[in-house]
């Protein structure tokens, strides 16, 4: 039963990705308004076509910066389809087969991990999608985490942000199943944070029953210290310690419930 329900959302999800590159093609969306929009109608055609439905607490900011913690790929799809937005993106990806095109026409910011400047580089990039008025979105921990805790942050994109006087918004993301699906999916299925063959994970992702996804964004932007405007480091200790606060609110509110 799992896998034909596999089949059938991966022949789904063919047709979402045939029907936006056509639809990509045909309006060549060449602003970064209209990237953003194409993005957002994307991925709420994809998680409404997938089952996966998207609970939202706290508003994403209209412009400056959000932050998030990263438990997969899911994130970018369940942020983009709650509001219009641009991603920061490593420089590979823009060289993969179709999904480097299709995330290069979304909007894409790419940076080069782990050269000099690169952080710098993209400082230009980050000030163009904020005179857009659109709010861009990155995940510091540079790459999923394990689901039960938050990695420390990378520091360089942080810095770019603060020096250009950019609001950073945190925000926290959660998974959870609304169905039981048996002893042989879990959530483990949906975050894609182990060292499973990525085209592997989706498949079995795409099997999982009442996945629901939850983004709590904060009140307000992130306070930082006067430490923390000089010291990169102290920066990242601290945008990483609004989020896990986040968790922390949320995890109260749950035990209330």
């Amino acid at each position: 039963m799992h896998f034909g329900r596999s089949v059938g959302r991966t022949l789904k999800l063919a047709a979402i990705f045939a029907y936006a590159t056509l639809e990509l093609i045909a309006k060549h969306p060449s602003t970064r308004q209209q990237r953003a929009e194409w993005l957002h109608h994307f991925c709420l055609r994809a998680l409404r076509w997938m089952g996966i439905a998207v609970s939202r607490q706290g508003t994403f900011p209209e412009r400056g910066i959000v932050i998030a913690n990263h438990l997969g790929y899911l994130d970018v799809i369940a942020l983009a389809a709650v509001h219009r937005c641009v991603f920061v993106g490593k420089s590979e990806i823009r060289h993969w087969l179709l999904f480097g095109w299709m995330t290069t026409m979304a909007g894409t910011l790419y940076v080069k991990r782990g050269r000099g400047g690169s952080a710098e580089h993209a400082k230009a990039g980050m000030q163009g999608v904020s005179n857009a008025g659109i709010p861009l979105v990155f995940f510091p921990e540079g790459t999923c985490s394990l689901g039960d805790t938050v990695l420390p942050f990378h520091s360089g994109l942080l810095s770019q942000a603060m020096e250009a006087g950019q609001p950073i918004t945190a925000a926290l993301i959660r998974y959870r199943l609304t169905q039981d699906n048996g002893p042989y999916l879990s959530l483990a299925d949906v975050c894609f944070w182990d060292d499973t063959l990525l085209v592997k994970h989706i498949f079995r992702m795409l099997a999982v029953r009442g996945i629901e996804v939850e983004i709590r964004f904060a009140d307000a932007p992130i306070a930082f210290s006067d430490a923390a405007t000089g010291q990169r480091k102290i920066a990242a200790h601290e945008a990483r310690a609004a989020v896990l606060q986040l968790r922390a609110i949320v995890e109260a509110e749950a035990l209330v419930s």
